[in-house]
């Protein structure tokens, strides 16, 4: 595993050990606190950050870092992980997975009248 670049880590949201590592490499952190008005704001775009990092490395640890963000953003709007299990059951249920692997090329408007007519 390559060691991490710390440098560009500068205002995003880290998690809650992260100052711990980066003094361990010799550097100092700063931080602040966020807002909790801001704090959607940030891991907003931490989930893009991640996601992004997901598509680069394609690997598991990526995935993990996904949903730690994920369990956040939960976790800021107060739903539990048993709630959201409800809730993405019910949703797969209702829209189907992706086990098929289907992909949508194109929606066709039909005209009504001429299938009604047939």
């Amino acid at each position: 595993m390559r060691s991490p670049n710390y440098s560009s880590l500068s205002n995003t949201l880290i998690r809650d050990k992260m100052p711990k590592y980066i003094e361990k490499s010799g550097k100092k952190a700063i931080i602040e606190k966020v807002r909790e008005t801001d704090m959607i704001f940030y891991l907003n775009m931490k989930l893009r950050e991640e996601t992004t990092g997901y598509e680069d490395e394609r690997s598991v640890e990526k995935i993990a870092d996904i949903v730690e963000v994920l369990y956040a953003i939960l976790d800021y709007k107060g739903v539990s992980l048993s709630k959201f299990e409800k809730v993405r059951a019910k949703r797969a249920n209702q829209l189907g997975k992706y086990k098929e692997r289907l992909l949508l090329k194109e929606i066709v408007e039909e005209d009504l009248s001429d299938a009604s007519s047939q």
